[in-house]
């Protein structure tokens, strides 16, 4: 006896375009909404730890930029422009939120530090956070496998030793160099393509 396919919610893919998830967000597709903020959560969470803020008020902000995302999203016309979109709206608020502390922050005259009053944002802050996604980006195109491999190798501190990664891999470890090669590659391949 076959069932007939369950009626509901349709599963979005994880590869769809920017496009085909802010339509679906449109139609009210919770998961093209976890899918779309997926995405994008580390560029947003990304800005206010550039801007030296607190984890605590780095996760205000982010909650922030999504509500505005969320209220934004029907007026949004041109999809490839929500990259940069997100950086503005998260920089808006990390500097209101600076603003917000320094008034706030009442110190005594011999605690002041003039040093660490003008620390600022760095002036490449939108393009190191946009290279930083194209990144992320690249890395969610390739396969499992290469994404663990260049992960371990590469955004761990300290790396691990090819024996380890070959270990949890399940690979010879004598392949780990050409595997690591081929990822890289492809990663590179799809850098390009992404236009870094």
């Amino acid at each position: 006896m076959t069932t007939a396919p369950k009626r509901g919610k349709k599963k979005i893919e994880r590869r769809h375009s920017d496009s085909h998830l802010i339509e679906e967000c449109r139609k009210g597709s919770e998961p093209a909404w976890t899918d779309l903020i997926d995405r994008y959560k580390n560029l947003i969470f990304s800005i206010p730890i550039h801007y030296g803020l607190s984890p605590e008020d780095a996760a205000d902000i982010f909650q922030a930029v999504c509500m505005d995302l969320l209220a934004e999203l029907p007026r949004l016309r041109e999809p490839k422009a929500l990259p940069a979109w997100l950086i503005q709206v998260a920089r808006n608020r990390c500097f209101h939120r600076r603003q917000t502390l320094q008034r706030h922050n009442v110190q005594r005259i011999d605690d002041f530090d003039p040093s660490a009053a003008l620390i600022d944002v760095p002036e490449n802050l939108v393009a190191r956070v946009q290279r930083e996604q194209l990144l992320r980006d690249a890395m969610s195109e390739l396969s499992p496998r290469c994404r663990q491999l260049v992960q371990m190798l590469f955004f761990e501190t300290p790396p691990r030793p090819y024996e380890e990664v070959a270990r949890e891999l399940r690979l010879a470890q004598g392949s780990i160099g050409f595997t690591r090669r081929n990822c890289l590659e492809k990663l590179r391949e799809r850098l390009e393509t992404l236009g870094y």
